[in-house]
């Protein structure tokens, strides 16, 4: 680690959904520096941060950001952190490298935790239409050749696998690693 600190990936769930929980990105930016991060970086408008941190873990900075967004916000919003190399690490691993490039087709389910082989199981039974999953720790990857806006199954990943999760298409991903690999 550096001693500018370590540069994190903060993917907040259930904001500027339909209209709804309104979250302007350059209010989330500044929520973060007023935190003492720097390096502070948003990417789209469905909550993506980018950040550095100088003594922290992943699990210790999800619990500060998901109470200080809730005092500041009045709402409640699960947050995601991952650092820079567990992003790396998802990219490198895409089990649908042919879909890469047609980021539409392809999102990642960044999970709690890493599921069960039970629940795995219980979900890939459900898994009946024209999509594809895989698992890979607490990653799922949903190849979705309809794209997700048509696709059944994406709506029942929540509800059946029961691990708390956010998705990201390829694209995201991608932006998301680009501006994580430049210290945000």
């Amino acid at each position: 680690m550096s001693e500018k600190g370590t540069i994190f990936v903060a993917l907040f769930s259930g904001i500027n959904v339909g209209g709804n929980r309104i979250v302007k990105m350059a209010e989330l930016r500044t929520f973060f520096e007023e935190l003492g991060f720097s390096s502070v970086a948003t990417y789209v408008q469905s909550g993506n941060a980018v950040f550095r941190a100088k003594k922290a873990d992943a699990a210790s900075l999800t619990k500060q950001l998901e109470a200080a967004f809730e005092k500041k916000w009045g709402f409640y919003s699960r947050i995601m952190v991952r650092d820079l190399g567990w992003f790396e690490r998802l990219v490198k691993e895409n089990p649908y490298p042919e879909v890469a490039g047609d980021p539409t087709k392809l999102h990642a389910y960044v999970l709690e935790r890493e599921p069960t082989a039970e629940e795995i199981a219980r979900l890939a039974e459900k898994c009946t239409g024209p999509e594809s999953f895989e698992v890979n720790g607490d990653v799922l990857y949903l190849h979705a050749p309809d794209g997700l806006g048509k696709s059944v199954f994406a709506n029942l990943i929540p509800r059946v696998l029961k691990v708390p999760g956010t998705a990201r298409n390829w694209r995201s991903v991608l932006a998301l690693l680009e501006l994580a690999a430049r210290g945000g």
